[in-house]
């Protein structure tokens, strides 16, 4: 790629600070936690009129009583030919009225507001790279296409379906997400997530009186747990949590009942089958109990195939061309990459440098995000990379 249309890239983006703020500020203030879709009007609206703005036609998308998700793609787009997904979500962990005690602000090259970071600055990334291909007449061999969903936040449950068949017929998918670490590194793995919840059935019975005559189910759920935690293999970087307990009646009955909800984080596919595997065949111990097991690895693990290789390398390029020394790193959560890399090649934490996802003191760098605005226009004036 040229380093003099990296150069004209980076100065126009540089140029646009302004540009990021005010729609970071609209995108923060039109609040859309994700379990109150009935709020997301808003955020919708300003997410379309931005696109708008650059020349894109949008869509709301989704089933009836489901969240509804924004798809857009160029007004004056080719007919035929290979397609980039750019992939983000407007919904947020913060409740209606979190603007209230924590204002958007600016504190000189620092954005402060919730969802700010996670992920709304990256919203504004895009509207930014597609505002700069259009205003310096680039050309994008791969068309752009842009999918934000309303309940990433939550697992993506209505939107995964859009998310797998656009992956599909994508040549690659930049996703938005942040950096991760104040050093801004690029997410080329994501661990597998699952959940699973085990019940356990006992049988009810005096605990002074009769209690032979019982079968504890918390007896049992205490050698089930003993188990799973046992699946732990830190260097192999599988992590098995069990998070939260309960059961029984009160102190003087044999618990009849009992259930347990677990977290499980694989680094790769295979780990994610060997545990589902495992966890669904653990068998009870205690005389007279049995078990219902459900759940599975809900997001699959992105991991460093081939073609994502190559996107990483891709973008390495492109960060030499501005100037800028790009780390990558794997991220222990989960994201949408998760999905689109079962498909596609794809490329996470492409989104905003910053810190304090789901807390308190989220942020993002001024100059560092419009660094990755740079990078991501280039990136979408790059040639496929698929076979």
């Amino acid at each position: 790629m040229s380093a003099i249309i990296a150069a004209r890239v980076f100065d126009h983006v540089k140029g646009q600070s302004s540009a990021l703020t005010e729609l970071v500020k609209a995108l923060v203030e039109a609040e859309s936690p994700s379990a109150q879709p009935e709020t997301h009007d808003e955020v919708r609206r300003v997410l379309r009129l931005a696109l708008a703005n650059v020349g894109y036609d949008s869509r709301e998308t989704g089933v009836p009583a489901m969240p509804r998700h924004v798809f857009a793609v160029p007004a004056n787009r080719p007919k035929g030919g290979p397609s980039q997904l750019l992939l983000g979500h407007f919904d947020t962990v913060w409740p209606v009225g979190t603007i209230q005690h924590r204002p958007f602000s600016i504190d000189g090259n620092t954005i402060h507001g919730p969802g700010s970071f996670d992920m709304k600055g990256g919203l504004a990334q895009i509207v930014l790279a597609l505002g700069a291909i259009r205003d310096l007449g680039l050309d994008t061999p791969v068309v752009p296409a842009v999918f934000v969903n309303a309940d990433e936040e939550i697992g993506s449950r209505s939107s995964t379906r859009y998310i797998r068949w656009l992956a599909q017929h994508a040549d690659r998918a930049l996703v938005m997400e942040p950096a991760m670490g104040i050093r801004g590194d690029i997410k080329t793995e994501r661990k597998g997530i699952g959940r699973f919840t085990i019940t356990v059935y006992g049988k009810a019975a005096h605990a002074g009186l009769d209690p032979e005559s019982g079968a504890s189910a918390i007896l049992e759920l205490s050698h089930v747990i003993q188990t799973l935690f046992g699946l732990n293999d830190v260097e192999r970087g599988v992590t098995v949590n069990v998070g939260t307990v309960d059961g029984g009646i009160q102190p003087n009955v044999v618990a009849p009942h009992s259930k347990a909800v677990v977290d499980v984080r694989v680094p790769t596919v295979a780990d994610g089958k060997e545990i589902e595997r495992i966890i669904h065949a653990i068998k009870p111990t205690t005389p007279g109990v049995r078990l219902h097991i459900e759940g599975a690895i809900g997001r699959p693990s992105m991991e460093t195939t081939p073609r994502n290789r190559r996107l990483w390398t891709l973008a390495k390029e492109a960060g030499s061309e501005l100037g800028l020394d790009l780390h990558c790193a794997r991220a222990g959560g989960g994201s949408d990459g998760n999905t689109t890399s079962q498909y596609t090649a794809t490329l996470d934490g492409l989104g905003p440098v910053g810190d304090g996802a789901h807390a308190v003191h989220e942020h993002l760098l001024i100059d560092k995000t419009l660094e990755r605005a740079a990078l991501l226009t280039m990136l979408l004036i790059s040639p496929p990379i698929q076979d």
